[in-house]
């Protein structure tokens, strides 16, 4: 997988939030908002091929968690980021 191309993450006062850039990308009707791991992932494997281990290991690398707890976690992610169109 990959993120697509032209949604880049922002931070807006305060909040974590990915950005449609360029005309073919706009779509005014969400705003996709990203928790600090969401965030620390995106940043992690913007622009670069990666899969659901990719993202677990990521996780396990920068948080205190098991690995089973990573796993579902990055798969729930994964999910939730294709559902939202902003991965391929």
């Amino acid at each position: 997988m990959k993120t697509k191309k032209g949604f880049n993450l922002r931070n807006i006062c305060g909040e974590n939030i990915i950005v449609a850039e360029g005309i073919e990308n706009i779509d005014f009707s969400r705003i996709i908002s990203m928790n600090e791991s969401a965030s620390y992932l995106w940043k992690n494997i913007q622009g670069q091929d990666f899969d659901s281990e990719t993202l677990t290991q990521l996780l396990l690398k920068e948080y205190e968690v098991d690995e089973q707890t990573a796993r579902t976690d990055a798969d729930t992610l994964i999910s939730k980021w294709l559902e939202a169109g902003i991965i391929e």
